[in-house]
């Protein structure tokens, strides 16, 4: 390991009445600047000045900065060109190097000795070259790549002059600048993942699983929010693990003693997927109390990612509630939890889950939260053209929500209930349900 040189104290002259005083200087441990070869020396003789610059010795120096980054042993260096409005020369000093000695009967002599040039920096400033206001008028004008790109794009596309019904608001008007939007393409997205829902639909599956039955699945999910709850993470992620566990159930007869490691694994690939920071496995190991081992958690995520093929990329109902609760206007902070708290009670429903697609499932969400809220009008011609649904197709599962709304209180697995009785929720799930939707069926929990 290298050590750090130890660096002298450096001493200060000080003149008191003629006599020098010779003084520590306190917290002073930087090394002196020493010359470093673009100092000019010392005139040779005292009242003759060296030799100015001509025309023929000025070099014009394009600034070059060349840096070093050590890792380990490595070094990488590389330079950078820096422009500027100046530039500098260089300038060849030959100064005269004095070699001072003692002559007969104790003169001193000087002899003057021819040095190597030495290299100077001045600054000579070029305004009547360049005229630094025209060069920002001409930077100003210019347009980057990426605009031109996005306004071609978005000619395209035809969102320039997108022909809109009159009734119908342009939700992305605000995000038309906003490249993370990808206003562009948002609406074929949407498209795609109606298509894609239809292909990755979850049939029914109980009758296959000889030893579960719906009620242990509401348990396994109301246990999952808890913990979803516990480790602060990110809404796609739950969705995500309830998908990966009801797409495993279909494919695969597990036993009951196994489910809730099924739950775990399934949240685990859920976290690697979408978390920055996906908790570790000994955390799921011991927000179990232990009831796996670290290495049965890592068997069973291969045995999952083995049957799903590693299909991960799949439109879970949270990705239309996002684009839904922007449809649904005007939104806010109240609106919103609701609609979060409708549909992940309906993630708790099996035969809510099974029944409707996610899009489905999301569009009742908001139809339901906003019949709850009282809106009006309940539904409009925006939220119809985004989800592609009429009020008619959506009140049966809207019913269901409500439902399930109204029996949240006094139903025994109480996680979304109580996730959402917290004030950064709004606590929507203390709102009395809503009075205009009468379901007509009660379905199991």
């Amino acid at each position: 390991m290298a050590t750090r040189a130890v660096v002298p104290q450096r001493q200060l002259r000080i003149r008191d009445e003629g006599k020098p005083k010779v003084v520590a200087a306190e917290g002073r441990t930087r090394r002196i600047l020493k010359d470093i070869g673009n100092l000019v020396p010392d005139r040779a003789v005292e009242g003759k000045p060296g030799p100015q610059p001509t025309e023929k010795n000025k070099v014009t120096l394009v600034m070059s900065v060349t840096l070093f980054c050590v890792q380990g042993k490595n070094k990488n260096k590389r330079t950078i060109r820096l422009k500027s409005s100046r530039k500098l020369h260089l300038q060849r000093v030959i100064p005269q190097k004095v070699n001072v000695g003692v002559g007969k009967g104790g003169n001193v002599t000087k002899a003057a000795v021819t040095e190597q040039p030495k290299i100077v920096l001045s600054s000579v400033d070029e305004r009547h070259i360049i005229n630094i206001k025209d060069t920002k008028s001409r930077d100003k004008n210019k347009r980057s790549l990426s605009s031109t790109l996005t306004a071609r794009s978005k000619a395209a596309c035809g969102l320039t002059n997108k022909p809109l019904d009159s009734s119908v608001a342009n939700i992305d008007e605000a995000d038309a600048n906003n490249e993370l939007a990808v206003v562009e393409y948002i609406d074929e997205m949407y498209k795609f993942y109606k298509l894609a829902e239809d292909e990755i639909k979850v049939s029914d599956y109980m009758g296959a699983q000889p030893d579960l039955n719906a009620k242990m699945r509401s348990i396994l999910i109301d246990w999952l929010i808890e913990v979803h709850r516990k480790f602060e993470l990110m809404p796609e992620t739950l969705y995500l693990a309830v998908n990966i566990v009801d797409r495993f159930l279909s494919l695969k007869t597990v036993p009951r003693k196994e489910l809730q490691l099924v739950g775990i694994s399934s949240m685990l690939i859920a976290c690697k997927y979408e978390e920055i920071w996906a908790p570790e496995v000994n955390d799921f190991v011991s927000i179990s109390a232990n009831t796996y081992q670290r290495e049965q958690i890592l068997v069973m995520e291969k045995v999952i990612l083995g049957r799903l093929e590693w299909l991960l990329t799949v439109p879970t109902p949270y990705v239309f509630l996002v684009r839904y609760v922007k449809a649904s206007e005007p939104s806010d902070d109240e609106m919103e939890n609701m609609v979060f708290f409708l549909a992940e009670l309906g993630l708790m429903n099996y035969p809510i889950a099974i029944s409707y697609s996610p899009s489905m499932i999301a569009s009742a969400a908001v139809y339901a939260a906003r019949c709850t809220l009282e809106k009006s009008p309940i539904w409009t011609a925006t939220l119809h053209h985004h989800t592609g649904y009429v009020e008619e197709e959506l009140k049966e599962c809207a019913e269901l929500l409500v439902n399930l709304h109204r029996g949240a209180l006094d139903s025994k697995l109480k996680a979304v209930y109580r996730k959402y009785t917290s004030p950064d929720r709004r606590a929507v799930s203390l709102l009395p349900p809503a009075k205009s939707l009468t379901p007509d069926c009660s379905p199991e929990v």
